[in-house]
């Protein structure tokens, strides 16, 4: 039987200049209830902070969730209307970018003065995007990250994302960017991430929370 992952890994990124402690949770979000997911991630950055973290990691869509193994009652043609209401439900729980909840995240990060990455379900009018957010240890919001094509099924509730949102950024730790999942795939997108980074550039692929710990360090 396999071991239950810990909710928290921690990785020594070592140099000859200096050592980074990074901090890559494995945990799932609570389905339809952002704000106790906002909590629980609160709970898993004071965690990280504890052990002197320097830059926390979460999966792909923590905030909003990554509903696996759900057709929202749709197929070819027609929809359900239980599909529809959990669709609804799904919708309300993503969350705008800027937003409350992106300033609650960096009011976290500023706090632990930690660099955070994190997984989201980003809502723009009607439709949602698979995003990562970036944030520094001074409490500022650096910017985002949309999934550029969603996987297969996931194309039926996350819109696609585009080249404005492919960002690295320059920190006193290094540089720090981001993909999600089956984008490690793409060969154009990675050779763009290579092209702004150097050897002191964290690049993660962020995966859904059901997934082993199989982040990419670059």
């Amino acid at each position: 039987m396999a071991l239950p992952l810990p909710a928290i890994t921690e990785v020594d990124m070592s140099s000859d200049a200096s050592t980074v402690r990074v901090t890559v949770v494995q945990a799932s979000t609570i389905f339809y209830d952002t704000p106790a997911t906002l909590d629980k991630a609160e709970r898993l950055i004071v965690e990280a902070a504890a052990y002197g973290s320097q830059l926390v990691v979460f999966p792909e869509a923590f905030i909003g969730g990554y509903p696996r193994g759900s057709s929202f009652g749709a197929v070819i043609g027609s929809r359900t209307a239980k599909g529809k209401e959990d669709f609804r439900k799904y919708h309300a729980a993503a969350i705008d970018v800027p937003g409350p909840e992106v300033e609650r995240l960096a009011v976290l990060a500023g706090k632990y003065k930690i660099y955070l990455v994190m997984g989201v379900v980003e809502r723009e009018g009607y439709t949602l995007y698979c995003t990562v957010l970036f944030f520094d240890s001074q409490g500022h919001y650096l910017g985002k990250h949309r999934k550029l094509m969603p996987t297969a099924s996931e194309r039926l509730i996350w819109g696609f994302g585009d080249g404005s949102t492919i960002p690295v950024y320059e920190t006193p730790i290094g540089k720090i960017g981001a993909l999600i999942c089956w984008e490690n795939k793409m060969p154009l997108l990675r050779t763009a991430m290579y092209g702004k980074g150097n050897h002191s550039t964290f690049f993660f692929v962020l995966y859904f929370s059901f997934s082993p710990l199989n982040w990419i360090f670059f």
